[in-house]
């Protein structure tokens, strides 16, 4: 499985971006879908996870309300819709996928987001 991540940007206090995670090869074994972030000094973190049926969802708790994860199976896409952005949420965020269900076995590219105040 293969990952292409793309839609970071710099983005001012209270601004919007959506991130795309692009999937390709063999897809039809991936259980979830998630994004990370490493922030400058900090541990990487989820951010959020959406099963591939989507009937399951996770987010952190600084996400919940402003971030939205959502998925095209047609496409293999999956999206991180980031509303109300705050400088804290800079970051590189990375989107992974997990075939078993307790691993996060592959990972794309980070894309660069940042906040500014």
């Amino acid at each position: 499985v293969q990952l292409q991540a793309s839609g970071g940007g710099l983005v001012q206090a209270g601004g919007s971006l959506r991130l795309s995670c692009a999937a390709s090869g063999r897809t039809a074994g991936i259980y979830k879908m998630g994004w990370f972030r490493q922030g400058p000094g900090k541990e990487r973190e989820i951010v959020a996870a959406i099963t591939w049926r989507g009937d399951k969802t996770y987010y952190l708790n600084s996400a919940k309300g402003r971030f939205t994860i959502s998925r095209d199976n047609a496409k293999n896409i999956v999206f991180l819709q980031m509303n109300r952005l705050k400088p804290e949420d800079t970051a590189v965020y990375f989107c992974a996928a997990d075939e078993t269900g307790n691993r996060w076995l592959y990972w794309g590219q980070g894309t660069q987001v940042t906040v500014s105040s």
